[in-house]
């Protein structure tokens, strides 16, 4: 493939996730974002926030390592990427969540979704949108030699741009479509 086609797909993969998000909380109440069918499960707000988290901690972690200010992950390292918007961008302080600076709700327990406090439509959407921009950014100064290279040697095989992209694409589009089931089951709730 070449980078043009991949770019447009990426660029066009984002950009509907990006339009989920802004369609699921753009006008929701807090009710609706708040919502879990059971103590389980995912509210839509921790499920916008999750998925964005994510993307911009993943997508921080490969810019860096494309840029040469960060190697590759090796076995057995966890780090934190840095140029994360989360922490840059006053995020974190805006949200105010009970969860460590660099959390991003891998892993969360029902106990840690239950303590999600963040129900403010805009400041999900607002957030996202941030990280969405970032991605767009990142995506479009993607080369042709960047989709092969290896940007994380914690997997087997080790991880290249190209399959992190595709992962994080992924992983969002599923939480999108999780945050969107959810949000129906809201509104059926409570007529």
């Amino acid at each position: 493939m070449s980078s043009p086609a991949a770019l447009a797909l990426l660029t066009d993969g984002f950009g509907r996730v990006a339009e989920t998000v802004t369609t699921l909380v753009t006008g929701a109440s807090s009710r609706v974002l708040s919502y879990r069918p059971d103590e389980a499960s995912n509210s839509v707000a921790w499920l916008v926030w999750h998925l964005s988290r994510v993307q911009d901690d993943h997508l921080a972690d490969l810019a860096a390592v494309l840029a040469g200010r960060a190697d590759p992950a090796e076995a057995g390292e966890h780090r934190i990427p840095a140029g994360q918007l989360w922490q840059q961008g006053g995020w974190a302080t805006r949200f105010g969540l009970p969860y460590g600076p660099h959390d991003t709700g891998y892993g969360h327990a029902s106990g840690d979704v239950a303590a999600f406090s963040a129900t403010d439509g805009e400041l999900l959407a607002g957030y996202h949108a941030a990280v969405h921009g970032a991605t767009l950014e990142i995506v479009g100064s993607l080369t042709e030699p960047d989709f092969t290279r290896v940007v994380d040697r914690r997997w087997q095989p080790e991880v290249t741009a190209a399959s992190r992209l595709v992962s994080v694409l992924n992983d969002t589009t599923q939480h999108a479509g999780q945050a969107a089931y959810v949000a129906g089951l809201a509104e059926r709730s409570h007529g």
